[in-house]
């Protein structure tokens, strides 16, 4: 069973919005698109770059270093450079409590 951690608040991040924390030594990205959250590692599988500082198109965050592309629902590799997909995480809301899934 996940340990869900407390990661934010809704009203936080507004749509488009994305907030990066480190949890437990993990750093999480978490991104508001169009109202429903999704969470991912902050690393690049390809460069172990910081993800979040890219740009988000959509549903698709681009790593700011080399151009990988990642699908920030799935964690699933878009583009080269990179071929590994990246953790995603499974988020849930309790009122206006964001919390992330944990193994």
């Amino acid at each position: 069973m996940p340990n869900f951690v407390r990661i934010a608040a809704v009203s936080e991040l507004a749509p488009g919005d994305r907030l990066v924390v480190e949890i437990d030594g993990r750093w999480i990205a978490l991104f508001n698109i169009d109202g429903e959250f999704h969470a991912i590692a902050d690393i690049c599988t390809h460069d172990d770059g910081p993800l979040a500082e890219g740009e988000l198109y959509d549903h698709v965050i681009e790593c700011p270093r080399h151009g990988a592309t990642f699908d920030v629902r799935t964690g699933e590799v878009l583009s080269f450079p990179a071929i590994t997909p990246i953790p995603s995480y499974e988020v849930k809301i309790e009122g206006d409590d964001v919390l992330v899934a944990l193994e």
